[in-house]
């Protein structure tokens, strides 16, 4: 009888899988044996792998090549990191080295630029997209950069009166964008986004404020859609007004010649995930082009912005089960050693789902099971799984600890939580390592953050 942990995988999905691995019943994370992390750094732990951001970002510009290519598209295509996905600086040098440019939305996104470039991690002929609502500081620190010689830095109007404010700021010729107010999801909360300049208040407000000022020129369009690069009729019905709406906006506006098609690939949730990207890229950029030439319009170079599909795949939340209780005659409660909503916040507060796995006992047999984290709070567990109402995990014994690692929770998790900071609970923040490769192929860890202590919290606290 099959009733192994393993075999519940191998009969459930295509296993193994390029990331995922077993080895004498202890799981290989990119042919790396967490069993050997869990050793020598303990748990909690967080690990993020750095080789998969670099893969990721050449990935995806291979793809958006060969779909140009296969279309004979006449622009460029330009990679940004969105930085408010992680904005470690072992992420953003990481991916800095792969050629690609960088979106920000926030002031103090570009003080961080401004330290990489002090270190010569960046030059000023990356393009910087600065998006978002703008406060002051935003708009001066934009101002700053643009007056300090970075000519590829590219405001993205979220309103109409922020061309004010940039016009009272900047001294030096400068680019611009516009953001359009996207119509959100027919089942999302309201209409339409929060974000951006409606479609009908785009080209007057080009005509009559951006058109006859010789400071600046409007060099691109910008949509976004919450939901990422679906192929649904929503997303296809939103790209299509897009490009029609930058077809319009050419037709009177010879300096644009960029569309930011934002909101990025998804990630990876499940070991049945199943998204044909090499599909979607190619899709994407036939309709441009093909919207652009039914309309006698120049394609546009194509600017992306990958957050979540740049970082979220290399990283990884490992936590060991410190016991389990049984609260009635059908619900079983693995505890682990830290709590779902410091450490994982997307897991209660929009119910992301991870990858799970064990990281050991995958010979023995499994149980269904509920996760319950540490603090005192009712929301703080995990029970499902994306691909199925229900989570599966080995039995435990009394021979060795069961651990167990959700894995491609490298986007927004810290910052959401709040890295540093007061944790639920005064739960302390986990240790965090990097992985990375060297010349012979071999893997090595740096520490990044030990664990958080409570003396660091107490200061906060002001005790």
């Amino acid at each position: 009888m099959k009733n192994k942990y393993i075999d519940l995988i191998e009969q459930s999905f295509e296993f193994p899988q390029d990331e995922f691995k077993v080895e004498d019943g202890e799981l290989m994370f990119h042919n790396i044996p967490v069993m050997d992390l869990i050793e020598q750094y303990g748990t909690p732990l967080k690990i993020t792998y750095l080789p998969k951001i670099s893969s990721q970002i050449k990935r995806a510009k291979k793809m958006f090549n060969v779909a140009m290519a296969k279309v004979d598209y006449n622009g460029d295509y330009h990679y940004c990191y969105c930085t408010k996905s992680s904005h470690f600086s072992f992420v953003m040098e990481e991916a800095l080295k792969n050629d690609i440019h960088i979106e920000t939305s926030s002031a103090f996104d570009l003080n961080l630029i401004e330290a990489l470039y002090e270190q010569g991690t960046v030059n000023q002929d990356l393009y910087i997209i600065c998006n978002g609502y703008k406060k002051d500081v935003y708009i001066e620190n934009i101002a700053n950069f643009i007056n300090n010689g970075w000519k590829n830095i590219i405001p993205v109007m979220d309103n109409m009166k922020e061309f004010e404010d940039l016009d009272l700021c900047i001294k030096e010729p400068c680019m611009l964008g516009i953001r359009i107010a996207a119509e959100e999801e027919p089942k999302f909360e309201f209409y339409t986004s929060r974000l951006g300049i409606r479609y009908s208040d785009i080209i007057p407000f080009y005509e009559e404020k951006i058109k006859g000022n010789s400071k600046f020129k409007l060099k691109m369009l910008h949509f976004f859609i919450n939901t990422g690069i679906r192929d649904n009729a929503y997303y296809w019905n939103e790209l299509s007004k897009c490009v029609s709406v930058y077809c319009d906006l050419k037709s009177i506006c010879p300096d644009l010649d960029s569309l930011n098609i934002g909101g990025g690939f998804p990630i990876k949730n499940s070991l049945a995930f199943d998204y044909d990207y090499e599909y979607m890229a190619e899709e994407v950029i036939a309709q441009i082009k093909s919207i652009c030439s039914q309309r006698g319009i120049q394609e546009p170079n194509i600017f992306t912005e990958f957050g979540s599909f740049t970082v979220g795949e290399s990283g990884a939340t490992i936590y060991q089960v410190l016991d389990q209780k049984q609260q009635n005659d059908r619900e079983r409660w693995y505890m682990v050693d830290s709590s779902f909503m410091t450490t994982l916040p997307d897991t209660w507060g929009i119910k992301q789902r991870f990858v799970l796995l064990p990281i050991n006992k995958w010979d023995r047999e499994y149980q269904r099971v509920f996760l319950g984290g540490l603090t005192c709070d009712s929301q703080d567990y995990y029970n499902a799984e994306a691909h199925a109402n229900a989570i599966f995990l080995p039995r435990i014994d009394e021979d060795e600890p069961l651990y167990i690692g959700f894995f491609h929770t490298g986007a927004y998790q810290e910052s959401i939580a709040g890295f540093g900071g007061i944790q639920h609970c005064l739960q302390p923040a986990p240790k965090h390592i990097t992985i990375d490769i060297d010349e012979n192929g071999d893997y090595y860890t740096k520490l990044f953050s030990k664990e958080q202590t409570y003396k660091s919290m107490l200061k906060i606290l002001g005790y």
